[in-house]
């Protein structure tokens, strides 16, 4: 590359006249970008590999991993093939796995969630045993894995979900969660008055060192796509009757603050990347962690552009990641945490 100096005897500068004295800038930020080692002292933002949870998937039925088509790069497990990845993700040092069960038999009211034998808790256990305590164990705490109508909690007889009937369901889920081993339960259907639900089951149980982070801000997104692949999910239709609108912002503050009321541990708004105003929102007011799920559909469509060549892989996830952590997410979900690790490293 040819260095190029405007220089006043260059013709091509003809008309250009030299920058006068007082305009000269006084204020120069560049100071603090001159070079790699500058730059990575001032940064106001940094991503710690333990702020990062990896979304996993145990499936029934199956001996060896499965990849996920819409998901490159991330696998339906066994709860063999899930002791690995496990391992893999607490020698990289991420926080947590948060693991989300497939199961073979589903029913209408998802009873395959609270069976002790059931593929999720056998995931947990699974899990438990490869690396004890050095991960955060956490687990999905929602029904439509295991609903036949894919929905998150038991139906009326005219298709609706009925709040109230779901939330013993969830209470059992959550118990049955702790008993398999899972340091954290993670209530996502969205129904009201869950956590507090969940709460008096754990604490009557003995499980007072449970925590629970609440699915608090989780919006009826079109970015769920890959996941529903994920968990072979049954759902006709929408989940917008309990789910939140994407149009609505003080709602997210809300819901945030009723979790926080009712004992939630860590609140949490999904998805991430499209709904840094909402994070900002409720990082300002929680007195607990803010968790961040950046979504399926944020990462395939980050996967897709770079599969085609049109960015680059790398510095568009760092750049995703640091920017939901800018926005005041404490931890972040995210398909990329094993990977992220690493490349975050560097910078602690």
């Amino acid at each position: 590359m040819n260095l190029y100096l405007p220089d006043a005897s260059d013709p091509r500068m003809t008309g250009v006249k030299p920058l006068p004295e007082r305009l000269r800038p006084v204020s120069r930020p560049r100071r603090l970008r001159a070079t790699p080692a500058i730059r990575r002292m001032v940064a106001e933002t940094r991503v710690a590999p333990a702020q990062l949870m990896l979304p996993v998937f145990v499936k029934e039925g199956i001996s060896s991993p499965v990849e996920i088509a819409s998901l490159p790069g991330q696998f339906q497990h066994s709860t063999e093939s899930i002791k690995e990845l496990a391992t893999q993700a607490a020698e990289a040092g991420i926080g947590g796995l948060d693991l989300f069960g497939i199961p073979e038999h589903k029913d209408e009211i998802g009873s395959q969630a609270w069976d002790p034998k059931g593929i999720l808790n056998a995931g947990i256990s699974a899990v438990r045993e490869a690396v004890g305590d050095d991960l955060v164990v956490c687990a999905d705490t929602c029904l439509d894995e295991f609903t036949d109508h894919g929905h998150c909690g038991a139906l009326t007889p005219d298709g609706r979900v009925d709040n109230d009937s779901t939330l013993p369901l969830y209470a059992a889920m959550a118990v049955s969660q702790a008993r398999a081993g899972a340091h954290m339960v993670s209530p996502s259907g969205m129904m009201d008055g869950q956590i507090a639900v969940i709460r008096d089951a754990l604490d009557g149980e003995g499980f007072t060192d449970v925590s629970i982070m609440a699915y608090s801000a989780k919006y009826a997104s079109a970015f769920f796509g890959p996941f529903r692949d994920a968990v072979d999910c049954s759902l006709k239709g929408d989940r917008k009757a309990y789910q939140q609108d994407p149009s609505n912002r003080r709602e997210g503050m809300r819901e945030a603050l009723l979790d926080l009321a009712e004992g939630a541990d860590v609140v949490m708004v999904k998805p991430a990347s499209h709904y840094l105003d909402v994070l900002a929102d409720v990082a300002t007011v929680s007195q607990v962690p803010v968790a961040a799920y950046q979504v399926s559909g944020e990462y395939a469509m980050l996967e897709a552009a770079a599969a085609n060549g049109w960015i680059d892989r790398h510095r568009c996830i760092s750049e995703s990641l640091t920017s939901i952590v800018r926005a005041g997410a404490d931890l972040v979900l995210t398909y990329w945490a094993i990977e992220a690790a690493q490349m975050f490293r560097k910078d602690f």
